[in-house]
């Protein structure tokens, strides 16, 4: 049960620390396969509006965050590519991950990275494959989330349901804890996997639950003081490689420790057993696009419900994904598919099986297919 009791132990600090964000970019998409892969991840794509995930999630933040300020957390083999998107970025904006141990872990590690720089910097964590609608309404969270944040509280963004979805968590709120800038914050009772669809619409009806964007906003102490609390033997090797900050060991260091971390989520790992944590409730046009069907709800729409990216020849063809980069892709007589078409590969499922592309893609990795994926 996550606690909102102010502890006593805390204890406000008159002199205030500077505002980061963190950009997570250190995932590869596999349930947008066959498009994002490995050496192509999904944020450095462009799937609406012209531009890429990654570029979205940094320009959204210019009004907010000077670029010295935001850090993006990835692996080394995405540097490049993330650079070149945004060539405003350079190496000191870059955390890199040996390899990718989950959001605990890479969390936990950027964190001691602005704590070796700041020991009062509040700390917004972001992804970068959300799409928000309501640039403005976010960045009103965000100041909002800071002003929490600073009375030692553990923040997180929850998106106002529009429906009874069962694609998300859902963090049920507790009693209001008041204003925070121009929002209403509140305790947050607890955190609820994926529902079936009779639990979501119970929540959904009940108009105490958000969707849980996975966006955080903490002091770094505070967040490294949970570390040490709920994941001790990660925060000894959290520990281990901060004392190679800034010698020539770094490397060899976090070469040498990161393989032995355990993966973890931030949720399981901090935010499920955390101490004071609060929920801003906010309505700004939110999408999690980790699936093709996410994406399916921000592309227009033809008459027939079809939604095409790409050269497409249709006859009798409803409810649709269709999404080519170059060659025409010609349907008759199909309905509710998706279909995907890429260089060297074509994917063709069911809308209702379209979650099963990750578990295609360990099906490619196990029989040896890796330059598919």
């Amino acid at each position: 049960m996550v606690k909102c009791i102010r502890q006593a132990w805390f204890e406000f600090r008159s002199e205030v620390g500077v505002y980061h964000a963190l950009i997570m970019a250190g995932g590869s998409g596999t349930r947008l396969w066959p498009l994002s892969r490995e050496n192509r991840p999904k944020q450095s794509l462009n799937l609406l509006a012209g531009r890429t995930m990654f570029q979205h999630a940094v320009e959204r933040l210019e009004a907010l965050f000077p670029v010295q300020r935001v850090w993006i957390v990835t692996r080394a083999g995405h540097i490049n590519l993330l650079h070149q998107q945004v060539p405003g970025l350079n190496d000191q904006n870059f955390i890199v991950e040996p390899e990718g141990r989950g959001t605990a872990p890479a969390i936990g590690l950027a964190a001691l990275h602005l704590y070796r720089h700041d020991q009062e910097a509040v700390m917004a964590v972001l992804t970068a494959d959300h799409y928000i609608i309501d640039t403005e309404r976010f960045l009103q969270a965000l100041r909002a989330a800071e002003q929490a944040a600073r009375q030692g509280y553990l923040v997180t963004l929850g998106i106002r349901p529009t429906g009874p979805a069962t694609g998300y968590g859902y963090i049920e709120q507790g009693p209001c804890l008041g204003n925070a800038g121009d929002l209403m914050h509140f305790c947050v009772n607890r955190f609820v996997e994926k529902p079936d669809l009779e639990n979501a619409i119970r929540m959904f009806q009940s108009g105490l639950f958000s969707w849980n964007s996975g966006m955080f906003i903490w002091q770094v102490q505070r967040v490294l003081e949970e570390f040490e609390r709920q994941m001790p033997t990660f925060f000894t090797q959290l520990m281990e490689i901060g004392k190679s900050f800034g010698t020539p060991d770094y490397l060899t260091t976090i070469q040498r420790i990161w393989p032995q971390v355990a993966k973890q989520t931030i949720d399981y790992g901090v935010m499920e057993g955390a101490r004071d944590v609060a929920v801003i409730p906010v309505e700004m046009g939110w999408s999690d696009i980790g699936s093709w069907s996410s994406l399916i709800g921000l592309l227009p729409a033809d008459e027939q419900g079809n939604s095409v990216v790409g050269p497409h020849l249709g006859i009798d063809t409803q409810r649709t994904l269709v999404f080519g980069e170059k060659r025409l892709i010609a349907t008759i007589g199909v309905h509710d598919l998706v279909i995907v078409d890429t260089e060297d590969a074509l994917l063709v499922c069911s809308k209702t099986e379209e979650q099963r592309v990750k578990e295609l893609v360990e099906h490619l990795k196990a029989i040896g297919r890796n330059d598919l994926t």
